[in-house]
Order: C-alpha cells, then sequence, then structure tokens
C-alpha cells in the first residue's frame, strides 16, 4: 500500500510539474499599475502587440484602434509599450495614455511598459515567444508592432512582423464575427 501511494504522489508530481503553462495564469498590470486577469478574456481572441510612440510604426495605432472597434465583441486587443527599441517609447505611462488618446483615441487595453526581449523580458512575451510554453512557435521580438494572436481557448495562433498592418486580411482572417 504505502509503494501505491509513493507511485501515485509520483505521477501527482509529474504531472503537475510538466503541466505547459498557460497565457491565463501570466501577470501583468494596466497602463494605471493595475493588475489585469487575463482569465477575463477567456472565450474571445486576444492580440497582443508592443507599442512604441515615437516610431515609424507608430500611425498603426489607428489600424489597431479600427481593428478593436471592427473585432471587439470577439478580440481583446492588448498594447503593450515598449522602450527597447531606438528608444521610440521614453515616455511615462501617463505620458503614453495621453499621446495614444489624444492623437489616436485608443480605447484598448495598454499595459505598463515592458520589456520584450533580453534578461529583463516579461513572462507574458516568454510564453508567447517560446514554443515550449506556446505550444506552437518560437520568435523573437524584431521591431515595435509586431503582432501576436491568441484564439478563444487563449492557444496561440500566429505571429506578425511590424510590417504587416492591424487590420490586413492576414490578421482578420484569423477572426471570427
Amino acid at each position: 500500500m504505502k509503494n501505491l501511494i509513493l507511485i501515485i504522489m509520483a505521477l501527482f508530481t509529474f504531472n503537475t510539474t510538466n503541466a505547459q503553462e498557460s497565457i491565463y495564469d501570466i501577470k501583468i498590470n494596466d497602463i494605471s499599475g493595475n493588475p489585469i486577469d487575463l482569465k477575463q478574456f477567456r472565450g474571445k481572441y486576444i492580440l497582443f502587440v508592443n507599442v512604441a510612440s515615437e516610431c515609424g510604426f507608430t500611425p498603426q495605432y489607428a489600424g489597431l484602434e479600427e481593428l478593436h472597434q471592427q473585432f471587439k465583441e470577439n478580440l481583446v486587443l492588448i498594447g503593450l509599450p515598449c522602450n527597447q527599441f531606438g528608444g521610440q517609447e521614453p515616455g511615462t505611462e501617463k505620458d503614453i495614455q495621453q499621446f495614444c488618446a489624444k492623437n489616436f483615441g485608443v480605447s484598448f487595453l495598454l499595459t505598463e511598459k515592458i520589456d520584450v526581449k533580453g534578461e529583463g523580458m516579461h513572462q507574458l512575451y516568454n510564453w508567447l515567444t517560446d514554443k515550449k510554453k506556446n505550444g506552437k512557435s518560437s520568435s523573437s521580438v524584431k521591431w515595435n508592432f509586431q503582432k501576436y494572436v491568441l484564439d478563444e481557448k487563449g492557444e496561440f495562433i500566429n505571429y506578425f512582423y511590424s510590417t504587416t498592418k492591424p487590420m490586413s486580411p492576414k490578421i482578420t482572417s484569423l477572426l471570427k464575427q
């Protein structure tokens, strides 16, 4: 009996320690510093995009807002400010919020500033860029406005470089209306 209990405990430990981490388990704060519970987005697609206010791709904020408005019943769009590419997001969270609202009428969710690569990479981007964690594909973030799309179950679908515009059929065709 003692051996059976040890075997059951070993199997339980093996199964729980090797379980793939869910996107919904990752912690991140919104741009005001409040925790975001990603679990609340189950049942919707999620598009994560690292954003910057002083980038050549910054006009994509308008396309991101259009995408958000058109698909908001089925899509959660999350912008993640990042200053790792050419220092193109130097402002504070308050500066970023004001810039986005004033210049692009951004109403989609923005997070705190994070790192999307390197030693200080946020846990979210560890998941998005590592096939062992997301179950589908490994990548590296090449520049601002790289996009990652997850389905309604929080499963990784695909990623798109900055040159893919938010309203591209490459992205919109993935989102069921």
